[in-house]
């Protein structure tokens, strides 16, 4: 059965996200996951205002990351959440935004070392170790917490290319995978699984999940002009070889890339095609929801994430989730 967790940007009035966050589990979602960048609201705050005011759905990062902050603060900020929320909290970890982290004088160094020695240094903490470590990016000499979770928080790894979901395989409770199409996926499953079998761990213990561009409406067309500047976003900062596999021309993402830089929005979105809504996003009514989800989840799937832009009024988007596309998988 597959698992529905939602996406909030903490970039508007926090208790509005609180109230999407009530609408979300009353609608039979089960994960929150809340973005992390320096120029929107703390996560953490926003998430314990959303845990004081839920019940059951688990709430995590998705996703922090060990440059920005350190992971000792991490593994404190985390076992809190999961306290305050009566053992709801996951941890999203992810190796960030190479131009974020440079736009703060911050290297983007061996993010797989910053990945595996974060994750490994994290839950030692939470085990109560006084943890002395000298990793290639991380190094404890004595760090311990006052405190410790009453269980085992589960760690999901913001993965993309081949080493990193194949570490994600090795040691991530789950995987976060930025992407919405079933071709993106079977790659994806693939290395996750060569990680698993390396460390002798069975692929169904493993969370797949794929976190989404997703714009849902009972008018499909409405949807997807509202996934347009998403996907435009996303088409911009696209690798050639990810255009090359979902046949979208490279100079026709470079004109968009182009008109994002000089300001010119309008010029921009209006050059997103259908074929790159379809790459990059889940769109349209219900129905067509429904049945890219199977798509996916045929492959692997375990947890669909709807992110933004949800639809084109996010309270109504999630109230047709909630009735016409949960129930089909549950």
């Amino acid at each position: 059965m597959v698992k529905f967790g939602i996406e909030f940007v903490p970039d508007t009035d926090p208790q509005k996200i609180v109230e999407y966050s009530t609408l979300a589990e009353q609608g039979g979602f089960d994960y929150i996951w809340v973005t992390d960048h320096y120029c929107n609201r703390n996560p953490y705050i926003v998430l314990t205002a959303i845990a004081f005011a839920t019940r059951k759905i688990s709430l995590g990062t998705g996703v922090t990351n060990p440059y920005v902050v350190n992971p000792a603060w991490t593994a404190s900020a985390v076992a809190s959440l999961d306290e305050v929320s009566g053992g709801r909290a996951v941890l999203g970890l992810g190796a960030g935004d190479k131009v974020t982290l440079a736009s703060l004088g911050i290297a983007f160094v061996k993010p797989l070392s910053a990945i595996e020695e974060s994750t490994e240094t994290i839950r030692k903490l939470w085990r109560g170790e006084v943890v002395r470590y000298n990793g290639k990016v991380v190094k404890f000499d004595g760090a311990n917490l006052r405190f410790r979770p009453t269980r085992e928080i589960p760690i999901y790894i913001g993965a993309q290319g081949p080493k990193m979901l194949e570490l994600a395989g090795k040691i991530g409770d789950g995987v976060l995978i930025n992407a919405s199409h079933p071709r993106d996926f079977e790659f994806a499953v693939e290395q996750i699984e060569v990680g698993a079998e390396e460390a002798k761990r069975d692929l169904a213990t493993i969370d797949v999940t794929a976190y989404t561009s997703f714009s849902v409406d009972y008018d499909a067309e409405k949807a997807k002009n509202k996934a347009k500047p998403i996907i435009a976003f996303i088409v911009a900062g696209c690798p050639p070889e990810v255009l090359k596999k979902h046949e979208i021309p490279v100079e026709d993402a470079s004109k968009i890339g182009e008109a994002l830089a000089g300001g010119n929005f309008g010029e921009a979105f209006g050059a997103v095609t259908d074929p790159m809504v379809d790459a990059f996003s889940v769109y349209g009514a219900p129905e067509d929801c429904v049945k890219r989800i199977r798509d996916l989840i045929k492959i692997g799937v375990t947890q669909l994430v709807v992110g933004s832009p949800v639809g084109p009024k996010k309270n109504s988007s999630i109230d047709i989730i909630a009735k016409e596309i949960i129930p089909e998988f549950k």
